[in-house]
């Protein structure tokens, strides 16, 4: 059985590396693209791949009155991430997302949607299978460490701060346990700013500077000894494209929220 796709963020630096995979398989079909740049125009006019033949549309509401899809893939911007999602929820298409920025209350609003249409939606800050390991390792070591601290790494113009990877990452440790704080924040004497952000528990901070793509660090402290456990990525997207493949393949083998690519993996 083929999958219907309706790529949003198509002709973007991810989004164009998964188009470009997808033509190539057996199983996935992309019926339709969003792009408000290139709306109007054949993805595969846009993009060096012939058999991308699906037309381009400028929003997501406008691709999903003309053409059903099965699965809505979100790779587009926090701005319109949600009601994107939302959507595409309401059009009886299951989701992936792919897009950063979205916080807590997002995605319970997303939950209660997709569990009052009996879909799947599948959120993931990352799909790297290092950044996968790299969640689960930070897990582990919480349950021993009681203090670290996360660094999020990402190009200077990145919008949104941390990144979805950073959230995904606090948001699990919080289901382990808050992080200690030897000096509780309200105490710190200076700029409690410098002390970067409370989120979901965990202290991170956010760098944003020319010569990062995406980077996440998080830091374990215990008297005389650290633990550091950090995930980079290089120039290109091809590290993300198997991990979206992969939940664009599995999102309606369930019915709502899961977060984290994780959770469709057998780890």
């Amino acid at each position: 059985m083929t999958i219907r796709i309706c790529l949003a963020g198509a002709t973007g630096w991810a989004g164009s590396a998964l188009a470009l995979a997808a033509a190539k398989t057996n199983d996935i079909t992309l019926v339709s693209a969003i792009s408000r740049t290139h709306a109007g125009k054949i993805l595969g006019d846009v993009l060096p791949e012939p058999l991308l033949t699906c037309p381009i549309y400028a929003s997501a509401q406008e691709a999903l009155d003309q053409q059903p899809c099965d699965v809505f893939f979100e790779f587009t911007n926090p701005d319109v991430a949600k009601a994107n999602v939302l959507a595409a929820l309401q059009h009886g298409a299951h989701v992936v997302i792919g897009t950063s920025g979205l916080t807590d209350a997002d995605f319970a609003e997303i939950e209660t949607a997709a569990l009052e249409r009996q879909l799947g939606v599948l959120a993931v800050g990352n799909f790297a299978i290092t950044v996968v390991l790299l969640q689960k390792f930070s897990e582990m070591a919480a349950r021993y460490i009681p203090q670290w601290e996360i660094i999020d790494y990402a190009h200077d113009n990145k919008k949104d701060a941390p990144s979805g990877t950073a959230r995904e990452l606090a948001h699990r440790l919080s289901t382990v346990r808050p992080s200690e704080l030897t000096v509780p924040l309200e105490q710190t004497q200076g700029l409690v700013e410098t002390r970067g952000a409370r989120l979901a528990g965990s202290q991170v901070h956010s760098i944003r500077l020319p010569g990062y793509t995406i980077s996440a660090e998080i830091i374990f402290g215990m008297p005389d000894q650290k633990l550091t456990i950090r995930h980079d990525s290089g120039s290109s997207a091809a590290p993300y494209v198997d991990g979206a493949l992969l939940s664009i393949r599995k999102v309606s083998s369930f019915t709502g929220l899961r977060r984290g690519l994780d959770q469709v993996l057998d780890l």
